[in-house]
């Protein structure tokens, strides 16, 4: 029951739920919550694009920060077809994943456009990503921006400006990141923060 429904229902003079027991040790003692596991291994971030799908390889090990191993921004050319497109999105996250123990993939969702064809274009580039993951049989999962921004910078509507300086400093990285980069570094800390394992 949520606080709200407890309120509502406190007011309306109906009958509480009974309260769950705290769990207790033999002495009688209460227990902690049990703790949240960190993750532990390997994340390939990506925020896909047609002519700039975005890659980041991202290893967190427990006590330390985490460390970006490789990045990349993939460009196609607006001269080049779609179909073209895509191939290379899905040969470069193969790259990434080949050779690697990557434990996880954690994509960007596609936010919410007006225009059909914007939509069906971002639709086609995030699908060459997830099948070449899926061939690789590497675990998926999507994040919505707004929870990728949430959990890395701590405001929904943080700009991509402050998306990228909040990932570098996280990552203890010296070098700019491009935004694509950046924002496909930050799917991968929102996966490893937000991780229930």
């Amino acid at each position: 029951m949520s606080v709200r429904q407890m309120w509502a229902a406190k007011l309306a003079g109906k009958p509480m739920p009974a309260a769950t027991p705290t769990p207790r040790s033999a002495s009688g003692a209460a227990l902690a919550p049990p703790l949240r596991v960190p993750f532990v291994g390997l994340v390939l971030g990506i925020d896909p694009s047609l002519r700039g799908t975005g890659l980041a390889l991202v290893e967190f090990t427990p006590g330390r920060q985490p460390v970006l191993l490789r990045c990349q921004t993939v460009r196609v050319p607006a001269k080049h077809p779609m179909p073209v497109a895509l191939a290379e999105i899905h040969r470069a996250v193969t790259a990434f994943l080949e050779g690697r123990e990557v434990r996880h993939v954690a994509l960007e969702q596609t936010i919410f456009v007006q225009n059909f064809q914007t939509a069906q274009i971002l639709g086609a580039a995030r699908g060459a990503a997830i099948a070449a993951a899926a061939l690789q049989e590497r675990p998926i999962f999507e994040y919505a921006p707004l929870r990728v921004k949430q959990a890395v910078v701590g405001a929904g509507r943080a700009s991509k400006e402050q998306m990228a300086r909040t990932v570098m400093a996280l990552l203890g990285h010296g070098r700019t990141l491009a935004l694509d980069e950046a924002d496909a570094a930050g799917v991968a800390l929102c996966h490893a923060f937000t991780w229930r394992g």
